[in-house]
């Protein structure tokens, strides 16, 4: 059976749904450790068998640290950006999982993280943050955490967080003026992340 829906997810070269649909089915299997699958898995020579190591360690990860850990030590190297974009759908899963309040401590740790891989997974697969209890009544929160990293080196990372920001400010406008008012736009890599807010 293992071997069947590898070969199935490996024949599609675009999209996440037959790859969550995929760990859906592993994580019900009981003929085996879903862990180890997902170890295993997260080391596949197709990137479509690392999306997939990387979900079902996000489906893990509430209920296993060895699971959250891998995501933030192994996954987050991959160079693949089909595999990122799961990391960013396996933290969200995480963090929805065991509720938006209670993940903010692991929130704050990955972006923090000098890893600008970890840092675009939230920033990413928590969009659109607004939408999400906990920060739908606390937009000034999020506004103050994504914002500290305007001036990273990695564009792929500002530019997930100019597009979260404006995101953002199609419902909380006025919250979002104040803190851009507050950047220095001298800096060319704020003034990028600016723009795409402004946009």
């Amino acid at each position: 059976m293992f071997s069947r829906l590898i070969d199935s997810i490996k024949k599609v070269e675009h999209g996440f749904k037959h790859i969550l649909e995929t760990g859906d089915q592993l994580l019900k299997d009981t003929s085996h450790d879903p862990l180890e699958t997902a170890i295993k898995l997260t080391s596949g020579e197709s990137y479509q068998e690392r999306m997939l190591g990387a979900w079902l360690l996000g489906l893990l990860s509430p209920r296993s640290n060895k699971a959250l850990t891998l995501l933030k030590t192994k996954v987050v190297t991959d160079e693949n950006w089909r595999v990122q974009e799961m990391l960013a759908k396996a933290f969200d899963h995480y963090c929805s999982s065991i509720g938006y309040e209670k993940a903010l401590p692991e929130i704050r740790l990955w972006l923090n993280d000098p890893q600008p891989n970890l840092n675009r997974a939230v920033v990413e697969g928590l969009r659109i943050w607004t939408s999400r209890p906990y920060f739908k009544e606390h937009p000034d929160v999020v506004i103050k955490m994504i914002s500290r990293l305007k001036s990273k080196e990695s564009e792929y990372l500002r530019k997930s967080v100019g597009n979260a920001l404006r995101d953002i400010s199609k419902k909380h406008g006025a919250l979002v003026e104040e803190e851009v008012r507050t950047w220095d736009l001298e800096q060319p890599r704020i003034a990028f992340v600016y723009r795409l807010v402004a946009k």
